[in-house]
């Protein structure tokens, strides 16, 4: 069924301008971002399809890549772009919510919850670092590097020069395995440790290091690998 042949009220657009957007369900939603369909399939169907084909959940659909999407019957670059960047906005403003919960760090079950929005459904390594204050306030959350699927470089250098010019009490390492296991691996260990070294040597405390996960994190100080943590 072409979506013009649909009441005005189960049209997603329409339904949008009176209801609001929680009122459509996820194909509806990116029915919206579509626009249009292709030939033999409303615009509705196409969304719907490619729903199906991340699994019917926004996770999956967020680590399709565009081959994957362009894949599907009716999706061309264009329509795979509208739809990363909806999601790339989504992820950004769950990523900004929580930066604006002004309250002190304290523990790694808070820093999983504030970094995991950001690492979720990651494909790739990342490695971030939170600045702190003397007070354990964040005063700046950055991304340090890219990798691969299983490893990516730490900048120990880099680091400690940002700490500096930020003139922070305090730092903690944060990095994800998309392979969902948590566990740290030796080199892990041994970037920590350097890490560790080379900032207190100018007076500023790594206070952890925390692995994050679908479902799970890993945090050095909790587990006390290190005994110089």
């Amino acid at each position: 069924m072409k979506i013009k042949e649909l009441c005005a009220e189960d049209r997603p657009r329409e339904k949008m301008l009176s209801n609001g957007p929680g009122a459509l369900s996820n194909a509806e939603l990116l029915a919206v971002i579509l626009h249009n369909g292709t030939v033999g399939l409303s615009v509705l169907e196409l969304s719907q399809r490619l729903l199906h084909s991340a699994g019917d959940t926004l996770a999956g659909l967020f680590s399709m890549g565009t081959g994957q999407m362009c894949a599907i019957k009716g999706m061309g670059p264009a329509k795979a772009t509208e739809v990363q960047a909806a999601l790339e906005l989504g992820r950004r403003f769950l990523s900004e919510q929580s930066q604006c919960a002004r309250v002190p760090v304290t523990g790694p079950r808070m820093i999983y919850e504030l970094m995991y929005p950001l690492l979720k459904c990651l494909d790739h390594e990342e490695c971030w670092v939170l600045f702190l204050n003397r007070s354990n306030y964040i005063m700046r959350k950055q991304r340090m590097s890219m990798g691969g699927d299983n490893s990516t470089v730490i900048d120990i250098k880099q680091i400690a020069r940002l700490a500096l010019e930020l003139r922070a009490q305090s730092i903690v390492l944060v990095h994800n395995h998309p392979s969902g296991n948590a566990l740290p691996s030796r080199a892990d260990t041994e970037y920590t440790a350097a890490l560790h070294n080379a900032v207190g040597s100018l007076q500023i405390d790594l206070l952890d290091h925390v692995i994050v996960c679908e479902r799970e994190f890993y945090s050095f100080a909790e587990e006390k690998v290190l005994p110089l943590l």
